[in-house]
């Protein structure tokens, strides 16, 4: 049975019924549990022996313009799919438990956070970073998991855990996607039947450029413009940004060296935005 923990005092206090020598691990999610989420709550058990997730709606990654309103919130089937999944604890706070009106202290990242989606919605990263780090401190995992669909907050956490020498081991899980490719996101549930039909393209500007990397393409331009060209060609759907960047700086590059790279990709299906990438890696 799936604890329900909904207070700080009442985490802490399951956490130290925890033996020493049993490993926690966490899955920090905002809820509107899918198939994507329940991979995460199967690598947390595979990791530890102890698996707890978060749902909380963080009003701090929300921009004035947002969707904060109206995202979706349906609890009791969340818990309930946590349950089939043998998840031990689910933590459900009110947005007073963890911010006091008076809280003044945040996390800001200054480098990892700034391009791609830090550039287009500004705040986002420091309420990310915020309520991560709130989070582990409360939970004190040992290991934390999330979904590499959000690769740049994975790069951000993985940096804010190496520069405030956290001792977490975070875990990537890989994007699950449907049948036709699009990424599972709680998001998908504001497509519409015209929207859904256009979303597809995404993934395959990801594939085309794909393709090409594997067939011996490194120059990043060339690449990014192997995806816009075919997210151009659906004209429902309005692109943000197609970008090749390096994996763990997430700085531009020219040419995708060693290291690899990060494809990434954000567009607006009405008023509905995703996010997709693809970690391209050389072979050995």
């Amino acid at each position: 049975m799936t604890i329900i923990l909904r207070t700080i005092a009442e985490l802490r206090a399951w956490r130290d019924q925890v033996p020493p020598d049993q490993k926690v691990a966490l899955v920090p999610t905002m809820g509107a549990l899918h198939a994507g989420h329940m991979s995460l709550m199967g690598l947390a058990r595979d990791r530890a022996e102890v698996s707890i997730a978060s749902i909380f709606v963080n009003p701090l990654q929300f921009g004035p313009s947002e969707d904060l309103s109206k995202y979706p919130r349906p609890v009791e089937a969340d818990i309930a799919l946590l349950e089939g999944a043998g998840i031990d604890a689910v933590f459900l706070p009110p947005v007073a438990e963890l911010y006091p009106e008076d809280a003044s202290t945040f996390v800001v990242e200054e480098s990892v956070s700034l391009p791609l989606c830090g550039a287009v919605r500004p705040g986002h990263f420091r309420g990310v970073a915020t309520v991560v780090l709130k989070l582990f401190n409360i939970v004190t995992p040992d290991i934390a998991v999330f979904g590499q669909k959000d690769a740049q907050q994975c790069v951000v956490i993985e940096r804010m855990v190496r520069d405030l020498n956290l001792r977490i081991d975070i875990v990537r899980g890989p994007i699950v996607r449907e049948p036709d490719g699009l990424a599972l996101s709680s998001r998908n549930i504001y497509l519409d039947a015209a929207d859904r039909r256009a979303a597809p393209a995404i993934f395959a500007s990801l594939e085309a450029a794909r393709l090409a990397f594997e067939a011996g393409e490194r120059n990043a331009e060339t690449l990014a413009g192997i995806g816009r060209a075919v997210l151009a060609a659906e004209p429902w759907l309005k692109l943000q940004y197609w970008e090749v960047r390096h994996p763990e700086s997430l700085a531009a590059i020219e040419t995708i060296g060693p290291a690899g790279a990060l494809f990434a990709v954000a567009a607006h299906l009405g008023t509905t935005r995703l996010i997709d990438n693809y970690l391209a890696r050389p072979a050995e």
